[in-house]
């Protein structure tokens, strides 16, 4: 393709599937931080170069039951494990490997361990059902699936049904063949692959509003570039931090946090497999964590907890993935002085790029762009706007919005812009106000979730006539996924079908997806043409949050 480097992969697949140069957004590397050379591997960069200047023996991981791994075992399990997929498993440069599992230390080092490989990885939450794996891997084509044992059975549906050829090796568990055993006796250097620095390193699926996955490439030096603005201008990580964050590594948020910044700064990343806010608080303050980084929903419902004081020696509070209330950012500094630094990211973007932190807060305000960044306000018709006028969030920077093979591409660039799909307002000083989501998605407690991808779920239910999903305010969770539901003749609207279509959904979808408000409805509002119109059951659920 031109305009890239050679690339260092002998399967070319993700290149060969990137959109054409035409559709892809701006790029710009305007600051010292994001000058990078041709060659670039990001896995080496994020824990060779930390261990070769922090030692060996400083922690990297750290677990609630107290297990430790410093950054010398971590880059050993993670060339380890770059030996299994090239010597016995059979990758090739440029070859994807899924990554299926909660937040511990194997998937750390899975994940790095593909980077150095020079394999791409395609992380997926450890919650999705075979259903929703499998378009992810139709359309990623991996050769190798890296699974925590405790979640392989999804993984080998989806194998039998769709992608017999595909590997599937477990980890974490007591079979003879996992890969902890597998690679005991493996040596413990790999030389990283000599991969270009806009070698695709990363596919992010992400379902958006429509359910159909999207995927997102990212290429080895847009996983640093992430670090080299957010990371080290705004969040500024120290040596002798311990970062927890409750965001799945599928997420970017959480793969960034946890994985990226904190290896990067030589830090200790506390890990997770699962923790309600309230628990969180306590882990927080139990194991002396020292940045904390959550969904806006978790900081309210630790502070309804009456668990603030177990934050009081956070240095730092990150948040992304919704809308960060002001009254819940004013509670927090009221009650321990804590000043969270609120942002703005997405997947087509890895991660936040703006934000503000410190005295440059603005309670209220998600912020202004990052370094290395520039952000507007666009128009219905691709227009930029002044201060004090609402309309699109539009952002370019060093990384972007490449979809693999998607013609939902032309949508999320607009002019060169990343057009992320909220609604902003700026004011005269370059702070930008969040107003709201211009699409269907519903974001509840820092998940994605495509309303189109719930009603698809449960049209599937025999008792279902047709069905409209829609976000409704929640105080607790922000927003949560409501179901307005016309069920077939003689069939009861009672608590018990509640429950009944609540499970189907879990039995299909993620549980985090489920409908938490299903409404059973006579029929459903159309227009004259016989559109759906989501915009009047919001309306309902709107004003009764009002009232």
């Amino acid at each position: 393709m031109t305009g890239l480097s050679t690339t260092g992969y002998r399967d070319t697949f993700a290149r060969d599937h990137l959109p054409p140069v035409e559709q892809w957004p701006t790029l710009e590397f305007t600051t010292p931080l994001l000058q990078y050379p041709e060659r670039l591997n990001a896995g080496a960069e994020i824990i060779d170069a930390p261990t070769l200047q922090h030692g060996p023996d400083r922690p990297a991981l750290l677990t609630p039951d107290g297990t430790t791994w410093t950054y010398g075992e971590l880059r050993a399990r993670a060339n380890q494990i770059a030996h299994l997929l090239v010597d016995d498993l059979g990758l090739v440069a440029g070859n994807r490997v899924l990554l299926r599992s909660p937040n511990n230390p194997w998937t750390v080092a899975a994940w790095l361990g593909i980077l150095k490989a020079g394999g791409i990885v395609v992380t997926t939450m450890a919650a999705l059902r075979a259903t929703e794996l499998s378009p992810i891997v139709e359309k990623t084509r991996p050769s190798i699936a890296l699974v925590d044992h405790r979640h392989l059975d999804d993984v080998r549906v989806v194998q039998e049904a769709t992608a017999p050829d595909l590997r599937v090796v477990g980890y974490g568990g007591d079979a003879a063949d996992d890969l902890t055993r597998r690679i005991a006796d493996k040596p413990t250097e790999f030389e990283a692959v000599d991969t270009s620095a806009d070698d695709v390193a990363l596919f992010g699926p992400t379902s958006g509003s429509t359910g159909t996955p999207k995927i997102t490439t990212h290429f080895h030096r847009d996983i640093l570039s992430i670090d080299n603005t957010f990371g080290r201008t705004t969040l500024c990580l120290q040596p002798q931090d311990r970062v927890a964050c409750s965001a799945p590594f599928a997420f970017t948020f959480g793969l960034g946090m946890q994985v990226v910044f904190a290896l990067r700064a030589g830090a200790c990343a506390f890990l997770t497999e699962a923790a309600a806010p309230a628990q969180l608080a306590d882990l927080v303050a139990e194991h002396g964590v020292t940045v904390l980084a959550t969904a806006p929903t978790a900081y309210k419902q630790i502070l309804r907890a009456g668990k603030a004081g177990q934050l009081a020696k956070l240095r730092v509070a990150v948040t992304a993935g919704e809308h960060m209330p002001q009254a819940t950012w004013e509670e927090l500094h009221r009650e321990i002085g804590l000043k969270v630094i609120d942002g703005i990211g997405a997947t087509e973007m890895l991660h936040i790029f703006v934000s503000a932190a410190g005295d440059e807060i603005r309670p209220g305000a998600t912020g202004r762009p990052v370094p290395g960044y520039r952000a507007t306000i666009l128009d219905p018709d691709g227009n930029e706007v002044g201060p004090g006028v609402e309309g699109r969030l539009a952002v370019i920077g060093p990384v972007g919005c490449r979809y693999l093979d998607d013609d939902r591409q032309r949508g999320y660039v607009v002019n060169g812009w990343n057009v992320t799909g909220d609604t902003f307002v700026r004011d005269e000083d370059g702070y930008f106000w969040y107003r709201s989501r211009t699409d269907n998605m519903i974001v509840s407690s820092g998940y994605n979730i495509g309303g189109p991808e719930v009603e698809a779920a449960l049209d599937t239910h025999p008792d279902v006539v047709e069905v409209a999903v829609i976000g409704e305010p929640d105080p607790d969770r922000g927003t949560i996924v409501c179901a307005f539901v016309v069920l077939r003749d003689g069939v009861a609207g009672d608590a018990d079908k509640v429950t009944e279509l609540q499970g189907h959904v879990k039995g299909l979808l993620a549980p985090y997806k489920y409908p938490r408000d299903v409404r059973f409805v006579p029929s459903l509002p159309r227009n004259s043409s016989g559109k759906l119109q989501h915009f009047k059951l919001r309306e309902i659920v709107e004003t009764e949050a009002r009232a």
